[in-house]
């Protein structure tokens, strides 16, 4: 097996060109007016997957901004991302092989592809108007005691009017969520949650204010803001457990390589993919992606088909090798000639996939949604009714009538039907993340709880994805020297792997690179050899290996991946459950083999692409099954948007963790099998809860239907409701 050098040069990385002085930059030259009018900035952007804490900041931000040309480097470790501010002759390219050197992994993300902005306004929104809420809600709520102590006549006139004056700007402020949304749905003809929500707070202030002009004995002001109050506390919970990163197809667009080098008549150009035509050639340097779907035509390397595929060891490319977008050069510089660029590459076919699936995925709907369509016609038909009734019992009394309504709209108001959800969600949530575990959908542990069957990928989520040398008793230790001394020239995987090994390596002279078979160099005069069997002469092993020449004798060397911690107890737990368990790789036959029967699971399958595993967990799915698809890679993306449910580890790729809808954020993977767990009971709280609420209107509805609750006391009862089944939803903790 070659050793290559994952991100190996050939190329000035940190080189740019010197700044013009002043006197020129103040006038200059028809000559360098051209010069002048190049871009001198660039805004750079990568993917940092193995970024996870603020040492890893530190440690990219100060490396980068070591480098000649980089003005400032800035890493977003929620999104694991680093923002570069550059001089123009700085390029991604020229920045991956320094961050591989700090030990991260990084690939170029296209900003212009991703979401303008990285905030989260829908969150601060909410939080600032429950703020508001609450800080006008404290204050009414102190008139109101003046008012209930025995103010009187003019007195209690102005209280109520100080009460209006707070109280009624609040509610237009403060419930622009709600009447937003309410005004969404009456226009396209359907009764949301929203809209009962919206006419209890309209008819609350609404009565105040009469009453208020008229000196009636009671405004129900307090009311109306406590409603706000508790619906804000409620959206902003819901909110919160519905903190869902960008769409993965938007970041699966953001990983094409946005420019390429292209080669004619064998001067070198940089253009946007956009620009190539099929038959176009391109140079692709050491370390960096395809920027196109092709075929070589001069060169010999290895690709890293990992994140395409998830083949754990690097693929030998020649002339006449296919290779497609996304995938990694390792070694030396490779020609190809563009079959498919742009929007019909084979990594944007994958974008167009994943969009697909999330869209169908979005027609899941929440069991709060699924209720709230029953709930709230009946909402409005309780209401109406009791008005109607009323304006006849009563001869016309307009106030009278007015005021039960109310009751009745506000006591019947969905806000614990609203919290019912969201806040089995957070506690559950909250739980789950002390265990490792971030949920990042609200729908996520309803649809986790109807899981029957899981899928797994092999490389980077059963196994850690790192190969661990297996058979270093068996081998000399002078013999386990030399190749130490020459996997320590190299950045391939079984390499890296093998330089960590505690031996003293040896003086070898003359180390070089032979692009896609190994490395090789002079001992003592002598030629050593490490890499591909072929290549030294040896006898391939049936299982992954590379091997060493030296003294005329070649010695194989064995791998094999370490298996994620908890990983064998998680799938032992979810056997005993009941789950069904299926095996879906890219790897090749042995590998997945080995691991199956080492885990117990019956059913495995290897050697799949990206789409036939999406095919794969869809076709589970049309024959009945709730999948929970649990992976890494670029290649599991369409199936972790396709499954039921999804869950990817911290270390995935962006594109990965953001197709999922819960990160695994430690190695362990044995907080898995509680999720499943911990997911049934959250169910079942929340069913609890719509017990709850429906056992509340079934006592207080028919109170404020025969007039002996009015609107205040029906907002007393409302938050009452809200407070036993927050009360409820935190038993999960």
């Amino acid at each position: 097996m070659s050793l290559a050098e994952g991100h190996g040069g050939g190329y000035n990385a940190g080189h740019v060109s010197p700044s013009a002085c002043p006197a020129c930059a103040a006038a200059p030259s028809a000559e360098r007016l051209a010069e002048l009018a190049r871009p001198t900035h660039a805004r750079l952007m990568l993917s940092l997957p193995g970024a996870h804490c603020a040492a890893c900041m530190s440690t990219v931000e100060n490396g980068l901004q070591a480098l000649p040309g980089v003005q400032s480097a800035r890493v977003n470790l929620t999104l694991r991302r680093v923002s570069v501010d550059a001089d123009a002759d700085v390029t991604a390219e020229s920045l991956i092989p320094v961050l591989a050197g700090l030990g991260y992994e990084a690939h170029e993300l296209d900003p212009g592809l991703l979401s303008a902005t990285e905030t989260d306004k829908q969150g601060r929104d909410l939080l600032m108007r429950l703020g508001v809420a609450g800080f006008a809600m404290m204050n009414v709520m102190l008139l109101s005691v003046a008012v209930w102590s025995g103010a009187g006549d003019a007195t209690r006139d102005l209280f109520h009017w100080i009460s209006a004056a707070i109280a009624l700007p609040t509610v237009v402020f403060a419930g622009q969520p709600f009447f937003k949304s309410a005004w969404a749905s009456l226009r396209v003809g359907r009764l949301g949650m929203d809209v009962p929500i919206s006419l209890a707070l309209v008819l609350a202030s609404g009565i105040s204010l009469f009453e208020t002009m008229y000196s009636g004995h009671h405004a129900y002001f307090d009311a109306a803001v406590m409603l706000t109050f508790f619906l804000l506390a409620g959206r902003y919970l819901d909110h919160r457990t519905r903190a869902v990163a960008r769409s993965a197809a938007e970041e699966l667009a953001a990983l094409e390589v946005p420019r390429a080098t292209r080669v004619v008549d064998g001067v070198e150009a940089v253009v946007s993919i956009s620009a190539l035509a099929v038959g176009d050639i391109v140079r692709v340097r050491p370390g960096g992606r395809m920027p196109v779907d092709g075929v070589v035509i001069h060169g010999a390397s290895e690709v890293d088909r990992s994140l395409l595929t998830g083949e754990s060891l690097p693929a030998q490319a020649g002339p006449g090798t296919l290779v497609a977008a996304g995938e990694i050069n390792l070694t030396g510089p490779l020609m190809v000639r563009v079959t498919a660029a742009g929007r019909d590459s084979s990594l944007h076919r994958m974008a167009d996939l994943v969009a697909v699936a999330e869209s169908a995925k979005t027609k899941y709907t929440s069991l709060a949604e699924r209720a709230a369509r029953a709930y709230s016609p009946l909402v409005h038909i309780l209401s109406f009714g009791a008005f109607g009734y009323w304006m006849w019992a009563t001869g016309g009394d307009l106030r009278f009538a007015v005021n039960i309504s109310a009751a009745v709209l506000i006591i019947t108001c969905p806000c614990a039907l609203g919290l019912a959800v969201p806040a089995v969600v957070t506690a559950a949530s909250g739980r789950l993340f002390r265990k490792g575990l971030l949920i990042k959908d609200g729908t996520a542990l309803e649809r986790l709880a109807e899981v029957d069957h899981v899928v797994f990928d092999k490389t980077g989520t059963l196994t850690l994805g790192t190969p661990k040398p297996m058979n270093l008793d068996d081998v000399p230790a002078e013999v386990l020297a030399v190749a130490v001394a020459l996997a320590q020239g190299s950045s391939h995987p079984l390499a890296v792997a093998l330089a960590g090994v505690d031996a003293e390596p040896v003086v070898i002279d003359a180390i070089h690179e032979v692009p896609g078979y190994g490395i090789e160099g002079r001992m003592a005069g002598r030629l050593v050899r490490l890499g591909r069997a072929e290549w030294v002469g040896a006898v391939p092993a049936a299982q992954t290996a590379t091997y060493l020449s030296v003294n005329g004798q070649t010695h194989a060397i064995l791998f094999a991946d370490k298996l994620r911690p908890g990983a064998e107890a998680a799938v032992a737990a979810m056997r005993a459950a009941g789950l069904r368990l299926t095996l879906l790789s890219g790897d090749s036959d042995a590998p997945v083999a080995e691991l199956a029967a080492r885990l117990g699971i019956d059913d495995w399958h290897a050697g799949k692409l990206p789409v036939e595993k999406s095919n794969f967990v869809k076709g589970l799915q049309d024959k009945g099954a709730h999948v929970l698809m649990i992976g890494d890679g670029l290649n599991d993306t369409a199936a972790l948007v396709q499954a039921h449910v999804s869950i990817s580890p911290a270390s995935a790729l962006d594109a990965a963790r953001t197709a999922s809808d819960i990160v695994l954020l430690g190695q362990d993977m044995a907080p898995v099998a509680d999720a499943l767990r911990i997911a049934k009971q959250a169910t079942r709280r929340i069913r609890e809860n719509f017990g709850l609420s429906a056992a509340y209107n079934v006592v207080a509805v028919p109170l404020a239907l025969v007039g002996l609750a009015t609107p205040l006391l029906a907002a007393a009862a409302m938050s009452l409701s809200s407070i036993t089944v927050s009360l409820n939803a935190l038993r999960l903790k």
